[in-house]
């Protein structure tokens, strides 16, 4: 696969240039990335890599959590979403309802990360119990679990509503277990895409190898 167009990514130029020196025997580089140069929102690990060579190498480091969100009224969170799912290495990440969603926020990082979609949360469901995943909602309703004081099941499927209601009955019914933010301040809820950041770097906090961080 052909590298993508140098900025694309960022909408400037950076990264680094043309390679220099003898180019290296190994088929994960990409031609024309060691000669134009590497424009691309990678960590220098990837600099000059595949698209797809990236992808393979990721998916042997990928965590055991997926992340759910719902997207019923084109939630313009999810492509926050799917860059921080990206950033954490998540499984993969899940939308239910819509199938289309703003990819800008995404940073291009979908390109990246597997991404699902599902119809409905009984498919969504129906897909966790055949992995073997526990379905974690998050939401700040009442009964919910302190996530500060919250075990998080290793192999699960963290699962968010649409900014503004939050998760809807069906996400309660098809959630194992529904764990909630301590909040301080005036604001009845977070920002759905800040949410799942906290979450997933809980789950990271309490269940990832950190001296594999980058």
């Amino acid at each position: 696969m052909s590298a993508e167009p140098g900025p694309t990514e960022w909408g400037t130029s950076v990264g680094v240039g043309p390679w220099e020196g003898p180019w290296p025997d190994d088929d994960r580089y990409d031609p024309e990335l060691l000669e134009h140069g590497d424009r691309r929102n990678v960590v220098d690990q990837y600099r000059y890599w595949r698209r797809s060579a990236i992808v393979a190498d990721l998916d042997t480091r990928r965590h055991g959590f997926h992340v759910a969100i719902e997207n019923f009224q084109h939630d313009h969170n999810i492509g926050t979403v799917v860059r921080t799912a990206n950033a954490f290495a998540a499984s993969a990440v899940h939308i239910v309802g819509r199938r289309r969603w703003n990819r800008r926020g995404a940073m291009v990082t979908d390109r990246y990360q597997h991404v699902h979609h599902h119809p409905d949360l009984d498919g969504l469901r129906a897909y966790a119990v055949e992995h073997g995943l526990a379905v974690v909602g998050v939401d700040n309703t009442p009964g919910s679990q302190p996530l500060e004081r919250t075990a998080l099941p290793r192999d699960c499927m963290l699962l968010f509503g649409q900014e503004g209601p939050g998760l809807g009955t069906d996400s309660h019914r098809v959630a194992d277990l529904v764990v909630s933010i301590a909040q301080f301040g005036s604001t009845r809820s977070i920002n759905a895409g800040v949410a799942a950041g906290v979450v997933m770097h809980t789950w990271v906090a309490q269940h990832a190898r950190l001296d594999e961080a980058w």
